[in-house]
């Protein structure tokens, strides 16, 4: 495995050198960054999920969960380098019954998450939740939540880029968060 310094520099660079800004959306005064070009990038893309793969392995994670929707386009590649499993947490309503169920607040909303209730194999797992961005931190800390009630134990979550000031490293307090695009 790639030392965790390293791979995040490679990481940041990527990230700099191809992220495109799109300022004034999806509203006025909002910058988004846009991974899309990281992301078709291959280079770029492998630093990514080599820097997401270091994260994980620091935090000692034996199964990636992968959130709904671009956190299992990255989970499941992470969760390939490092030769653990991958579990997709889906948004409410994809996965028949019985399921786990979980409710959680979004800045514009209500939403909710779900995995498959006969998950016993999650029973005392250490899993490291790997997403794209990081905003207010609802998603994150509702498949924590999730993951609780299922046994398992939710190490670290970690994540590409982070939106500043919406609240999210405080919605996640208690378990560690890596963010790939950090400068710290």
């Amino acid at each position: 495995m790639t030392q965790p310094d390293s791979a995040y520099a490679a990481a940041r660079a990527a990230l700099d050198a191809k992220v495109r800004l799109v300022p004034d959306f999806p509203a006025p005064g909002v910058l988004f960054e846009d991974l899309t070009p990281v992301l078709a990038d291959a280079p770029s893309f492998s630093a990514i999920v080599d820097g997401l793969a270091a994260a994980c392995e620091v935090l000692e994670a034996d199964m990636i969960g992968g959130l709904d929707a671009r956190g299992f386009l990255l989970g499941s590649a992470v969760a390939y380098k490092m030769g653990l499993g991958i579990l997709a947490i889906r948004k409410a309503g994809k996965l028949p019954p019985p399921v786990f169920h979980q409710d959680y607040s979004l800045e514009y909303g209500q939403a909710a998450l779900e995995i498959p209730a006969d998950a016993d194999s999650l029973r005392g797992k250490k899993i490291a939740l790997v997403d794209d961005v990081l905003a207010t931190g609802g998603t994150l800390r509702g498949a924590r939540l999730l993951l609780e009630k299922a046994g398992a134990q939710v190490v670290g979550n970690v994540v590409v880029i982070e939106v500043p000031g919406l609240g999210g490293r405080e919605a996640l307090a208690g378990v560690p968060l890596i963010v790939l695009a950090d400068t710290d």
